[in-house]
């Protein structure tokens, strides 16, 4: 008799090679991310990422695209609430999401810190990021922000995507690294911020 659960489905080859990609940089950072180290940490036989992605470009580009994916699954953008329940439940959601991946997905911060400073390097890379942070963040908060009847939607957006970067950034990388804001201590700071966009 079926027990009713489903897995989850196994990575492509193509999938592991980028998760193991941003493994690396979060553990060692840019200089600790080859094609070799990709095989030798993901059980795979040598030439294997070097056939997926030829260049140390299409490694990188490949790791962004990636890690959009699994971030937008933690932060979930799909998960906001029906805009007219209010800013509170807006703050109540993101200041969720926030908490779970501050305390779960750290890496996954590390990973993107590193690839967003190689990006200012790379005219590509920097494409790719910002392709990959519009389709997965920015385009959902300013449908949301407009829908809630924010009077300037891009920019409201962009002010809440930027408190959220500090704070991702202070408590994982900068002078509060040690520390994790509650729930209730991020709902509190999301409300504000919400608030002075939207009306009470």
């Amino acid at each position: 008799m079926a027990s009713g659960k489903t897995s989850a489905p196994r990575p492509s080859r193509a999938e592991s090679i980028a998760d193991t990609a941003i493994d690396l940089l979060a553990e060692r950072g840019l200089r600790g991310l080859t094609h070799r180290a990709v095989d030798e940490a993901a059980g795979l036989p040598q030439g294997s990422t070097s056939n997926h992605a030829r260049t140390r470009e299409a490694l990188l580009e490949a790791a962004v695209r990636r890690l959009a994916v699994r971030e937008a699954d933690v932060l979930a953008p799909r998960e906001m609430p029906d805009p007219d329940a209010g800013s509170e439940a807006m703050a109540e959601a993101l200041a969720l999401a926030l908490h779970r991946y501050l305390t779960r997905h750290r890496r996954l911060a590390v990973a993107r810190y590193e690839l967003a400073l190689e990006a200012t390097r790379r005219p590509a890379l920097r494409a790719a990021y910002d392709r990959a942070g519009t389709r997965a963040f920015r385009e959902p908060l300013v449908a949301a922000m407009a829908a809630a009847g924010s009077s300037a939607p891009e920019r409201h957006a962009l002010s809440l995507i930027a408190w959220c970067e500090g704070v991702m950034f202070s408590c994982t990388a900068g002078s509060h690294h040690s520390t994790v804001p509650d729930p209730q201590e991020l709902r509190t700071g999301l409300g504000e911020l919400l608030r002075g966009m939207l009306g009470g």
